[in-house]
């Protein structure tokens, strides 16, 4: 068999290898959807924390539509954004996600992470099971660079603008930031100072629930702050 055959086969293989894989995450992700965690904190905690599987499938979409080599989410809980991403990451080739989550263990008793190994993505998943405030400095010093990021952890107005902050080094310019929750004040908030003070742009995520998810668009350069200026940011 000649070179360029050769070639030809390795690649439909992979495309094979690709979609049977995609088949897994489906499945693990519709089986979440509908059962629900093998565990949870209390009967209604997944119903009440976990991302609505319509609004996975806008994650998915719009995490996809970048092309994503590396993303990096914040917050696992039960684990339906990271298939969702994870979906997505597989779907166009992407190599990396890394999710940051203190609590995996101590409160989701690391059912979000048993439904990543499920839908076989922990190949490409790393957890680091630290607050983002902390890691994701450290992460900003060693070089991390992502494509998108997606935030769903503390909703807590100082928590958010710390990771916000953080964010804009590590994601590359022109990257994408899609935050959860919009619809609370301090995830709100936060996320209006970057768009007011630093130029970031927000775009539709098509098909989310209306007012949860938030997607913005960092710039190409960096806004350049002035200490003598502030626009209000405040809602």
């Amino acid at each position: 068999m000649s070179e360029p055959e050769d070639l030809e086969t390795m690649h439909a293989e992979g495309r094979v290898t690709a979609m049977t894989h995609l088949d897994t995450i489906r499945e693990v992700r519709r089986k979440l959807a509908i059962n629900g965690p093998s565990r949870a904190r209390t009967v209604d905690d997944f119903a009440n924390v976990t991302l609505p599987e319509r609004d996975c499938d806008a994650i998915r979409d719009v995490t996809a539509a970048e092309n994503p080599d590396t993303v990096i989410e914040i917050g696992l809980a039960y684990g339906s954004s990271a298939l969702a991403i994870g979906e997505a990451l597989i779907s166009v080739g992407g190599k990396r996600h890394l999710i940051l989550d203190p609590f995996q263990e101590s409160e989701f008793r690391n059912a979000g992470w048993e439904a990543i190994r499920a839908a076989q993505l922990d190949g490409i998943a790393a957890l680091l099971r630290e607050k983002s405030q902390i890691a994701l400095p450290r992460l900003a010093t060693e070089g991390l660079l992502a494509d998108a990021a997606f935030v769903d952890g503390s909703h807590v107005f100082h928590n958010v603008f710390i990771d916000l902050y953080y964010l804009q080094i590590v994601v590359r310019p022109g990257g994408l930031v899609v935050l959860d929750d919009y619809w609370w004040p301090g995830v709100a908030t936060a996320s209006h100072y970057f768009e007011t003070n630093l130029g970031w742009q927000s775009q539709e995520v098509a098909n989310g629930t209306p007012g949860r998810l938030r997607a913005l668009r960092l710039p190409e350069s960096p806004v350049k702050s002035d200490f003598r200026k502030l626009t209000p940011f405040w809602l």
